[in-house]
């Protein structure tokens, strides 16, 4: 699924006009970039979260060359999956409802 893929699905479930809906998928991969940028973790509750992870810097290899080339530090964007959509992806079949635990009846 494309970007714009994704703006034609949101503009067909919620009944939007395609510019509509553009400008909501566009503020919500903005929001998710600005925060990545300042350090923030991104959860999104049933489906994963978002986080950056800070890549150490080493001596790489130019693979035509062979030459030594160094790879500075950076940062890199993580994505790591809720159970929740691992299970959907895998079982195709949503999720059972959590249910609340029950306490045992008492002695009588």
């Amino acid at each position: 699924m494309t970007k714009a893929d994704l703006i034609d699905e949101v503009s067909r479930l919620a009944e939007l006009t395609r510019k509509d809906s553009e400008v909501i998928v566009e503020t919500i991969f903005d929001s998710i970039v600005r925060s990545l940028r300042v350090g923030d973790k991104i959860e999104i509750r049933g489906f994963g979260s978002f986080r950056t992870r800070q890549r150490k810097p080493r001596v790489g290899r130019n693979p035509k060359t062979g030459d030594r080339v160094e790879v500075p530090a950076k940062k890199i964007p993580f994505f790591k999956p809720s159970k929740e959509l691992k299970d959907l992806v895998n079982t195709g079949a949503p999720p059972a409802p959590a249910q609340a635990q029950a306490t045992p009846p008492a002695p009588q």
